[in-house]
Formats: C-alpha cells, structure tokens, sequence
C-alpha cells in the first residue's frame, strides 16, 4: 500500500509527529500529499506553538480566512525577526499619536483628527491618503477606541470627547468600551462610567490620583484602572461595574511614580499591564489574594508605553527611548527580539502599536512605521 492510500485518521496520526520543517518538505514529495498536508487541520497542533499564528490559547482562530500553513510561515518571521521596515508617513509637529487596527483599516490620531486608511490586502501597504477623517475636537486626541459601529475619542481640552459626553475637568487621558459600555480616565484624578445611550455619565469615581490607563473585563461585570501612583501606593485596582466600588488592590510594592500606562485582558482572568516602572506583569485574576504570577523586564530600563498580544504566546511592547519594539514570548524570560526604529537626535517613544499576523504597525512622535513580516524561510514552501 502507498503512503497516500493509508487511511486520512490514520495519516492525520502520522503528520501529528512531524514538525513544521519536515511537513513541508513531505508536501513536495507529490500532488496528493501536498494538498493533503496544506490542509488546515494537519497544522494546527504546529501553529498553536508559534507565535501570532491567530490561535489563541482557548483554541479560537483570528484569522480563519488565512490558511494555517502560510501563518505558520509568517510566524517564523517574527520568531527570527524577520521583516521589511518602511515609514508609510511621516508629519513635521511632534505628537502623541494613537492606533486602532480593525481588519483592513488603520485608524491614526494625529492632532486633532482621526485618519481612517486603507491597507492594501495583499501587501498590507498603507495608503497615503486617509478615506475618512473624524474631526470635531477642539484639542489633541488623546485615545480613541474602536467598538461595535462607534468610533468614541477623548481629548485633551475639558470635556473634549468626541461622541459629546461631558463630565471631566481635564484632558481624557484613556478610554476602554465594550458593549455600549465606556469607561474613561482623567488628568483630573477621576475615572467616569458612560453609556452609549446618556450624554452624562452614570457614575464618577474620585481616584485620587491621575488615571493614565483603563480596561473593561471581558465579562462586563468589573474593570481595571492604572494611576500615576503618586498618591496611592498601588496604581492598579480593581472596580465593580454595578456598584462603581473598588474590588481590591493589585500588588503593593509599587514605587512611587511607577504609574501604569497600558493595560491588556487576555481572558476575563489573565491581565497584562506595563508603565514607568520600565515591567511587564501577568495578573492572575483568579487566585486569592490576585497577584503578580510572571514579569518581563525591559533590558535597558525604558518606560513602556504599549503593549499587545496575541491571545497565545506573543507580547509586543513599544518604549520610551528610541523607538524601541519588542517581541517577546510568554515561555522565555528575555527579550526575544527587538527593532530600533529611532535614533539620536531624534529619539522617539512608541506611544502606540498594533498587529496583524503578517504587520506591525507602530505609532512614533512625527512618524508612522511598519514591519512587514511575510518573507518566506526557504524550507517552507
């Protein structure tokens, strides 16, 4: 009998011990066999293993239009680092820009406006040349966030929000919403409950502390803020969504100013967070007391401005010195690599990035830049 004839559950066990060099080498041994192994199926035990294939660790694919063979690929760019970097914009003034990516469109703030581009679908170039621009802030946009068919913005003048909620004193420093439901921070020291359907807000929660990040649990019941931790001695808590009251405390050896910048749930009990302390912290959300299970420290003691992952085994965080990105994976505890995307004189932080399975797109002072990492290793084919 031919290797081909065999059973497909029995040469779906076959495959099972193969790894992602030898699969591909195996496809080019004849027609039947490499379209039985670009199936789907026969590598996605290989692709929960790599980094942003689209597979998250609960099983749910991100990219289901994407076969999973050409992911993986792509995947063992961004493991060796792998890419091609281009400035797709650049503007004269400094700002602090902010990004959404939401399938083929790029949204970017710049000043007072939101920029809605277009992404090419096979290059993942950017157009020059915004579709859309949202404008009506009297100020810079500070955050903006991407939910259901709302683009909803805050700003840096006094009730400078961009769907026309009023209520804070000082510019919106951090938005998160999900479901009709907004939460906002504030320079003003107080983070405010919305909804979709009032122009005021629900509740108004006094922090005591300036609130620099925001984030809604995935199960809508509670969300997190981030202070400058100047006032208090723990700049992260958790708060009740119902009852607008403080939930608990995360950690309490915080330095003074370690104050937390951005803030990523993974799961309703997994909780990225990164800041001035220069740490990126896992929360595990379901222990008693909620604590601290891992730590990723940036090398060369930078502040960290952003960070992403991919629902699995990849983190990327943006810096404070010169444009740094890097990439991280969950299973290691140093860097696994990094891109410089400034230099001296003109030293920049990453105030925002985003990804796909083949971009990343990072957010600079006077630039936009993008890694393209869909160059194929020569043993995949």
């Amino acid at each position: 009998m031919l290797l081909s004839q065999l059973p497909e559950d029995v040469l779906y066990h076959v495959w099972s011990y193969l790894d992602y060099k030898s699969l591909s080498r195996l496809s080019q041994v004849c027609k039947t066999i490499y379209h039985f192994i670009n199936r789907d199926t026969v590598w996605r035990k290989i692709a929960k293993e790599f980094l942003n294939t689209g597979i998250t660790r609960n099983g749910t694919d991100i990219y289901p239009s994407i076969p999973l063979k050409e992911r993986v690929k792509i995947a063992q760019n961004w493991y060796d680092g792998v890419c091609k970097r281009a400035i797709p914009l650049k503007w004269k003034t400094k700002l602090l820009p902010w990004l959404q990516l939401d399938g083929d469109t790029l949204f970017l703030s710049q000043a007072a406006d939101i920029g809605a581009y277009h992404l090419h679908k096979d290059s993942g170039r950017l157009q020059r040349n915004p579709y859309e621009i949202y404008s009506g802030h009297k100020g810079d946009v500070c955050r903006f966030v991407l939910t259901d068919s709302h683009l909803i913005s805050g700003g840096s003048r006094r009730s400078d929000m961009s769907v026309e909620l009023s209520g804070h004193n000082q510019e919106v420093n951090c938005l998160d919403s999900k479901d009709r439901l907004i939460i906002s921070g504030s320079r003003d020291r107080t983070a405010r409950i919305w909804t979709l359907t009032s122009s005021c807000p629900r509740d108004t929660i006094p922090m005591y502390d300036r609130v620099w990040s925001v984030a809604i649990s995935p199960t809508l019941r509670s969300f997190v803020t981030g202070t400058a931790c100047c006032e208090n001695f723990s700049p992260l808590r958790i708060w009740d969504v119902e009852r607008s009251e403080c939930v608990c405390s995360l950690g309490v050896e915080f330095r003074r100013g370690a104050g937390v910048l951005d803030m990523v749930f993974e799961s309703p009990f997994q909780l990225f967070t990164c800041g001035y302390d220069t740490l990126i912290r896992l929360w595990d959300l379901r222990l008693n007391p909620r604590k601290c299970v891992m730590e990723w420290e940036e090398p060369h003691d930078s502040t960290l401005y952003c960070i992403q992952t991919d629902g699995n085994h990849m983190i990327a965080s943006g810096s404070s010195h010169y444009g740094v990105v890097r990439l991280w994976d969950k299973r290691q505890t140093e860097c696994l690599q990094f891109f410089q995307l400034s230099s001296h004189p003109v030293s920049s932080p990453v105030y925002c990035l985003r990804f796909s399975n083949s971009h990343l797109y990072a957010a600079l002072a006077t630039s936009l830049h993008s890694l393209d990492f869909r160059q194929s290793p020569s043993y995949i084919r």
